[in-house]
């Protein structure tokens, strides 16, 4: 039986638009909650993003617009859904932290939390950043009482507020983290969080009081209050699911992939896990760490204002060519630069040369010398021993060809799966050229001037045209635009678009559509 998975970005703090940063995350997510549909099934993926809409620093940028808070979220959440429809993020929840049926799910943690013990009332004086949300202590601090993010001083705030017992989970959580080698991804952020874990962490302050800052969710233990951000928008990840299945965090916790940012392990490695088992819950799936999106040589943040707005590129170069040059681009897990200059590099040589031309080149040999018409069943090996004359220099290419696209639907799956997105397109992108090289060792265009070469020619079109389906499905995840551009030209149906290298296109009646150029070259950088 299938086992469902529960997918999730990071809950996005809605203090200023979505950048190319978060854009990122997003369409990683988006990537590997799609491809887990095609094993899956769609019912058993469930994929859910949303906005972080509460907290002092969000309260203070909308004051400062003259904008109530609700107000401004409900405006600037608008601007984060409509970024990510545009980009094709298939996200079956959209969360917003100001949600009712939200609030009420995070009173009812609370309220558990608060019943077993672990929530406890205290004096407190500490060194707060208003940026992070969070106190930090004066080893976690740069010189200067600097914060460690945003390199601004942080502000020392006395007062009496709950906290979470999170020392008291710390052994615990850490040693989840040290059996499960997998639990946190890439390896290079568990060894942090193991570090993070292997000392004294302190308990955890979660609550804000009402005379310092009303914006939030009340505790429903104490109307004085409201709750930390960082609390509230955990729960962010089973709320939304949850008002229709009350069981769905204890059902799916455990089948849990969460996309984070590295600037938010900390929270995701200690504090998430501590705030899950004080509520009598278990631990998450994994933790899938990215790195910084750098952009002019920085990184790419609100706070610093160096920022690349993905909305832009959409409306430019269509939603694909931003899910391309992200995925290809940058390793999962390590930083990576971003430039307009580099994704037009990507756009011509990948996109316009290696993916249209392609199928332009093939469809309209088709068009021209079948007449739209397959009439040949695809399989090179096959073909090679009935002798259909490829001399041997061609018949070896003709196998590499067929060995590319035969294993590659696996090969793709297990990439996925291990979040090597960007070796996942570099082996679709390697079978291209195995395409490419094909063309140039069988030489159709020249066959086809003698007629006793038609049965060949219609069988290496047959090859080709096959080898174009299982590429455009195995791009279905990382360009869904794209792909149904391919296969509406191939004239092949979304069950039929799926199966097998030789199981799909065949003769008997089969036409296809004559190209359309799906990536035009741009000779000249976009206009600012």
């Amino acid at each position: 039986m299938t086992e469902p998975i529960h997918v999730t970005t990071a809950i996005f703090y809605c203090n200023a638009p979505p950048h190319v940063g978060s854009a990122y995350e997003a369409l990683a997510a988006d990537v590997f909650a799609r491809y887990q549909r095609r094993k899956r099934g769609k019912s058993n993926v469930t994929f859910l993003t949303g906005t972080d809409e509460h907290g002092e620093k969000l309260k203070r940028v909308a004051l400062a617009q003259g904008i109530e808070p609700k107000a401004f979220t409900d405006r600037m959440s608008a601007v984060f859904r409509k970024a990510w429809e545009g980009l094709n993020v298939s996200f079956d929840y959209f969360v917003r932290t100001t949600d009712p049926a939200h609030e009420k799910f995070v009173q009812e943690m609370l309220t558990r939390t608060h019943q077993r013990g672990d929530i406890y009332f205290a004096d407190y004086q500490g060194l707060y950043c208003v940026g992070c949300e969070r106190f930090y202590t004066e080893k976690e601090l740069l010189q200067g009482n600097l914060c460690p993010e945003h390199n601004r001083p942080v502000e020392l705030i006395t007062e009496g507020n709950y906290f979470l017992r999170l020392e008291k989970y710390r052994e615990q959580v850490r040693a989840h983290v040290a059996r499960n080698p997998q639990f946190i991804r890439p390896e290079r952020y568990r060894n942090e969080a193991l570090k993070m874990l292997a000392e004294p962490v302190g308990d955890l302050c979660i609550s804000r009081p009402k005379s310092r800052l009303d914006w939030g969710v009340e505790l429903p233990f104490d109307a004085n209050y409201v709750a930390y951000v960082w609390y509230d928008a955990f729960w962010a990840y089973f709320s939304a699911p949850s008002i229709d299945d009350p069981g769905f965090a204890a059902r799916m916790l455990p089948r849990t992939e969460h996309f984070i940012g590295k600037d938010i392990l900390k929270t995701h490695a200690v504090y998430w896990p501590a705030i899950l088992l004080a509520a009598g819950m278990t631990l998450p799936g994994h933790i899938n760490v990215h790195g910084y999106l750098n952009f002019g040589g920085a990184r790419m943040s609100k706070s610093s204002g160096n920022v690349a707005d993905p909305v832009s590129y959409e409306k430019v170069f269509g939603p694909d060519v931003l899910r391309y040059f992200l995925m290809r681009e940058v390793v999962f897990g390590l930083d990576g630069d971003f430039s307009d200059e580099r994704l037009i590099q990507r756009y011509n040589a990948d996109l316009a040369n290696d993916l249209g031309n392609l199928v332009s080149r093939v469809l309209s040999m088709v068009t021209r010398y079948c007449a739209g018409e397959v009439r040949a069943s695809p399989g090179v090996a096959t073909r090679i021993d009935l002798g259909y004359g490829l001399p041997a220099a061609a018949a070896e290419k003709a196998k590499e060809f067929y060995d590319a696209i035969i294993g590659l639907p696996k090969h793709v799956d297990a990439l996925v799966d291990g979040l090597d997105f960007s070796g996942a397109l570099l082996a679709i992108w390697q079978a291209l050229g195995k395409a490419n090289a094909y063309i140039v060792a069988t030489e159709p265009f020249n066959l086809v001037k003698d007629s006793k070469n038609s049965k060949l020619v219609e069988a290496i079109l047959a090859d080709l045209l096959e080898m174009l389906r299982v590429t455009a499905s195995l791009l279905e995840p990382f360009m869904p635009a794209t792909s149904a551009k391919i296969l509406t030209m191939l004239n092949v149906d979304a069950q039929t678009a799926g199966k097998s290298f030789g199981g799909g296109i065949q003769p008997g009646g089969h036409k296809v559509n004559p190209p359309v150029a799906l990536f035009p070259r741009i000779e000249k950088p976009r206009s600012a």
